[in-house]
Formats: C-alpha cells, sequence, structure tokens
C-alpha cells in the first residue's frame, strides 16, 4: 500500500476555455500551475471526471485513448487541442481488482477517451503529457455514499505512486453563470464555499462529521442553488474517502465570476 495518498480536488473551468485564454479562467491557470510546481509528480494519475456517468464503476483501459471534445460551439481551435498521454491498461486492472476487494463490480472499457474533464487541467499542470493516466468514472445514481466507498477501497491499490483528481467545479449552476450576478447570489455562492472549505480543511473536525456532512451535503448553505445537480461536486467524495482526512491545503479563487476552490490532499500513512 502506498504509504502516501495523493488527492486534488479541482474546479476545472467550463470547457476548453481554460486553454484558449479566455479572462476569467486566468486564476484558475495560475494555481494549477502554483500546485504543479509544488507536488511530486506521481508515476500515474487517476482522474475521476463529472462528465462521465456509468451505472457501476467504469475505467478507461485502452492503452492509448483518444480524446473526446465533449463540448460545442467553441472556435475551431477547441477541437484541435491534443494531449497525447499514455493510458494505463494494467493499473486499470488493478484498479478493478482492488474495487472488488470491497465488493464494487467495476467494468473495464477499453475504447472510451478521455474527456476535458482530463485533458483540460492536465494539459495546463503536466504540458509535456508524459505520466500514464486513466479515468474512473462516476456511478449515475451520484450516491454520495456510493462515491465516498469508491474513495475508500482505492486506499487498499498497492501503488507507490499515484495521483487522484477529482475533476469538478464547486459551483456548477450553468444557469447563474449567465444570469445577473448580485448580492443576493454571491452571498448564496460564498455560503457553501465557505460550508465545503470548513468542511473539507478544518483539521478539528472529527472525521465521522466530516464524512457525515459530504453524505449529505444538500443539507449545507445554498446547496441546490451552487448544484442543481451533483455531478460536478462528488469528484470530491471520492477524493475525501481516498484521502479519510482534512486536506492539507485549499484555494479559493474567481472562474467566471463566480467563488469556487481546489483542494489538496497529501496523507502519510
Amino acid at each position: 500500500m502506498s504509504r502516501r495518498r495523493r488527492a486534488l480536488y479541482l474546479s476545472h473551468g467550463a470547457g476548453p476555455l481554460p486553454l484558449l485564454g479566455e479572462a476569467s479562467h486566468g486564476e484558475l491557470l495560475a494555481r494549477l500551475q502554483e500546485i504543479a510546481g509544488a507536488i511530486e509528480w506521481p508515476s500515474a494519475i487517476v482522474v475521476v471526471s463529472a462528465h462521465w456517468e456509468e451505472g457501476q464503476p467504469t475505467l478507461t483501459a485502452g492503452p492509448s485513448p483518444p480524446l473526446l471534445h465533449d463540448y460545442v460551439g467553441f472556435p475551431p481551435e477547441a477541437y484541435a487541442i491534443t494531449y497525447p498521454c499514455p493510458g494505463n491498461p494494467q493499473l486499470a486492472r488493478r484498479i478493478a481488482g482492488a474495487l472488488a476487494a470491497h465488493v464494487i463490480a467495476a467494468t473495464l472499457d477499453a475504447t472510451r477517451g478521455f474527456d476535458h474533464g482530463l485533458f483540460v487541467p492536465l494539459a495546463i499542470m503536466v504540458p509535456q503529457a508524459d505520466i500514464p493516466c486513466l479515468q474512473l468514472s462516476l456511478v449515475r445514481s451520484l450516491d454520495p455514499a456510493e462515491h465516498l466507498a469508491l474513495g475508500r477501497a482505492l486506499r487498499d491499490l498497492d501503488h507507490g505512486s499515484l495521483l487522484l483528481i477529482g475533476s469538478g467545479f464547486s459551483f456548477h449552476n450553468m444557469r447563474a453563470f449567465s444570469a445577473p450576478d448580485t448580492a443576493a447570489t454571491r452571498a448564496m455562492n460564498l455560503a457553501f464555499e465557505q460550508w465545503l472549505q470548513d468542511t473539507c480543511a478544518n483539521p478539528e473536525l472529527p472525521e465521522a462529521e466530516r464524512e457525515q456532512r459530504l453524505l449529505h451535503w444538500e443539507s449545507a448553505p445554498s446547496a441546490r442553488y451552487c448544484h442543481p445537480r451533483e455531478e460536478h461536486l462528488l469528484p470530491l467524495h471520492v477524493c475525501y474517502g481516498y484521502a479519510g482526512a482534512a486536506c492539507t491545503r485549499y484555494f479559493s479563487l474567481r472562474i467566471l465570476n463566480k467563488t469556487a476552490s481546489l483542494f489538496l490532499w497529501e496523507i502519510d500513512g
């Protein structure tokens, strides 16, 4: 078993815009580059992306997955983005085995490519594309308990140098991004972010309480305003399930005129 569990939940921004120089993503680029420069890079990366849901946990298992430019309405250069990192079929099989040991049935998909939840942030953080990657899907039920259990099962994976990335967005109300920014909407956005930061980063919070908060995240202030649908939040649950402790660093930033968060765990033991 790895002696250090490393996980990063990141807010990945809007489609390919972080790679196209869009001004409101400048702070996100800076924070991702800061994190990339501060951590020890792993021999493999597992990404849980908000943009992939299956009936049961599914892993990309091809040796060279193609890219899925899974967005519409962007300029041509958005569809010319490349990120030729290798896959990791052997690790995919080992993860499936680790999940099976926890009575979680997983599927291997040798044909699916990498969606923008993987290639957009990694093109910023690891532009050389030289670290093998794979994706792990969300479960279509969107049950918080299932996603915490996924993360816990990954703790038993015998891999000495792994980074788990939960690629989502801590604020994901699509209508709100294009609606007027008012004092009321700012207060709702900030209330949820403050709750989330306290939940993930407060070292005085007992782990049982931290887990209960994440299980019942809908009870948080303005939870359903910030997440009308929770697929962009649940990668955080997988990261916390894997880490099992308060994050070691967190970052608050503005993206598309909304406050969002990133959480980094580097847990020994």
